[in-house]
């Protein structure tokens, strides 16, 4: 018998009257924190979830009822049982934290975006559930909201770095060191808007993420793991709880895997799958996902542990129970990335651009009708042009746009076609600014992405109130250099060498050539700043030199040179070197210090 197949287009939206995302949301639940306020030890809130009391009541018009469901889904809060053995903490931060107990402890898998949140949620675990010390720490992937609370559950870590295991997937440290080093400025400016933080909580402003009700304000911390998986497969068992990883690099982070519990028949699919369309490419800015990569991750997904298992979970949101129903909700997702992969390169070989196949291309009914596929965080017109930017770059093949004018001198050029200044300040009104913000509050308004939302708000307070909260007015660009202690030198040095003003180190009339001997492992650093450019390389402190000229020489401790290259200031080395510490001043100077 063959299938009927109908081209009939039926409605194409969820029904609110489903409510099985509410009973999945509540299911487990054992209690709530009251109030699920969290202070930093200055007594301010870094966390308050009160805030959001606002969504038990109808959606207003200032909101679209679909992000407004969305919301009161994200700000439930509380510990709830996954399954026996296997807890979360929701609500209390952006993310989940899961925690599995062992014979005599606790396996906690990611650790919420802030040290005071991540406390706060282990005690609130341990008082429902007994005094049991953390065995192990899992991060899934290398996104903050998912290990920077580490110091919450590991407060000795110097301690207990031996003996505690912290595993991560490949590539983590250099993931996270990549993204706060590289671009994390930048990427701080960007956040501000997408994630609304300087917004008013309520109907009209913030309501909510999309992948979580909002990101905690609290203390950030990093603690490198000490045992890397490599390959799918790999397992570990910790406290006799047994952890069997898939790895999953290139989809929602370069670096990520998924766990199977196989005694518990659960799985954490990390944030491969969530109750909401993702990002292929992000507004706060970072490398263009790979849509395809993470269509066949997930469609490997199903092959591995979809028969062997019976409720799924991840790193945002509330679970899904039943074999049947996570094997279609991993498939729906599976579906959802690989067709706005595939329709896009379809569409791009015919010569459409990414823009005009971002405003032609649209999902599946039988997609549109799931409410975990809606673009409550990802946006599928940006993830559209995302894929097309990963293959085809920024240039849309227009040869007008391979040279293009920069905003202000576009602007002053549209002015003089228009007849001069004086003849635009007459066809526009002294409440343009006022006007515009306007349209971006309703744009905003009808918006079902809470990103789009949160971008257009803040956008429209900043035209009305001539105030930019990002973190770039701030000056985030420039002061002390944010590093980890726990990186490498050469991570240290390549985060130096993004500082390097160009223009104003190419005015220097000689090269620098600084020697440092490291005493930790008595391997030497050259470093030469050339023609604006600081370049660097090792060796061992007993190989012979090439014979450049140094300028200055150190011999100094890993812990040193952290306070120099951490400051900007070389107070901690003095005494220390042979030559004048003027070089190494002068060479910290053109980074912005």
């Amino acid at each position: 018998m063959t299938k009927a197949f109908s081209m009939s287009l039926p409605d194409s939206r969820p029904s609110f009257d489903d409510q099985t995302s509410f009973d999945n949301a509540n299911r487990g639940f054992i209690a709530a924190l009251e109030p699920c306020i969290i202070k930093n030890k200055d007594g301010k809130d870094v966390w308050n979830d009160e805030d959001y009391a606002f969504l038990s009541e109808s959606c207003p018009s200032s909101a679209n009822p679909s992000l407004w469901r969305q919301g009161q889904l994200t700000s439930k809060q509380g510990l709830f049982e996954v399954t026996a053995g296997i807890y979360q903490i929701r609500g209390f931060d952006i993310s989940n934290m899961t925690l599995a107990e062992g014979k005599t402890g606790v396996v906690v898998l990611d650790c919420l975006q802030s040290v005071e949140c991540a406390a706060k949620a282990l005690e609130f675990y341990r008082l429902h559930r007994g005094e049991r010390p953390v065995m192990g720490l899992v991060y899934s992937h290398c996104h903050y909201d998912h290990f920077s609370g580490a110091l919450g559950i590991l407060p000795n870590y110097s301690s207990d770095a031996e003996s505690v295991p912290i595993i991560a997937p490949a590539g983590f440290l250099e993931e996270v060191l990549k993204e706060k080093v590289v671009v994390g400025p930048a990427m701080l400016n960007r956040a501000v808007y997408m994630f609304g933080e300087s917004l008013p909580k309520g109907p009209t402003g913030h309501i909510g993420c999309g992948l979580g009700i909002a990101s905690s304000s609290g203390t950030r911390s990093l603690i490198p793991p000490n045992d890397i998986i490599t390959t799918t497969g790999q397992s570990r068992t910790i406290d006799d709880v047994q952890l069997v990883f898939q790895m999953v690099p290139d989809t929602e982070a370069p670096s990520e895997f998924n766990v199977f519990f196989p005694a518990h028949r659960a799985l954490c699919i990390a944030e491969c799958a969530t109750n909401t369309m993702h990002n292929i490419a992000t507004l706060r800015g970072a490398a263009v996902r790979d849509a395809k990569k993470w269509s066949k991750h997930l469609d490997e997904t199903i092959d591995l542990y979809g028969k062997e298992s019976d409720v799924l979970f991840s790193s945002h949101h509330w679970p899904t129970w039943g074999r049947k129903q996570l094997i279609k909700f991993i498939s729906d997702q599976r579906d959802l990335y690989g067709y706005m992969h595939d329709q896009t390169v379809r569409m791009m070989n015919t010569g459409l651009t990414g823009v005009e196949i971002a405003e032609t291309l649209r999902l599946p009914p039988a997609l549109q009708r799931e409410w975990h596929t809606r673009e409550y965080y990802g946006a599928l017109n940006q993830n559209i042009k995302g894929i097309y930017q990963r293959y085809m770059t920024w240039f849309d093949g227009n040869a007008a746009n391979l040279w293009k004018h920069v905003p202000v001198e576009e602007g002053k050029r549209y002015v003089a076609c228009m007849g001069g200044v004086d003849a635009v300040m007459k066809k526009a009104q002294e409440s343009a600014r006022q006007q515009l913000a306007q349209v971006y509050e309703t744009l905003a308004f009808g918006s079902e992405n809470a990103v789009w939302r949160n971008y257009y708000l803040t956008t429209a307070h900043t035209l009305r109130s001539a105030d930019d909260p990002g973190m770039m007015s701030r000056g985030a660009a420039s002061g002390p250099l944010a590093i980890s202690p726990y990186s490498s030198v050469e991570d240290w040095l390549d985060a130096l060498s993004l500082r390097i003003d160009g223009p104003e180190a190419s005015n220097l009339h000689n090269e620098i050539v600084v020697s440092l001997t490291m005493l930790d492992d008595q391997v030497t650093w050259i470093l030469r700043l050339r023609h604006g450019t600081l370049t660097y390389r090792s060796r061992a402190s007993n190989e012979r030199r090439d014979g450049s000229f140094v300028d200055l020489e150190v011999t100094l401790s890993k812990a040193d040179l952290y306070k120099v290259i951490s400051t900007g200031t070389v107070n901690a080395i003095e005494g220390n070197q042979a030559g004048d510490l003027v070089v190494l001043k002068t060479l910290l100077s053109v980074c912005g210090f």
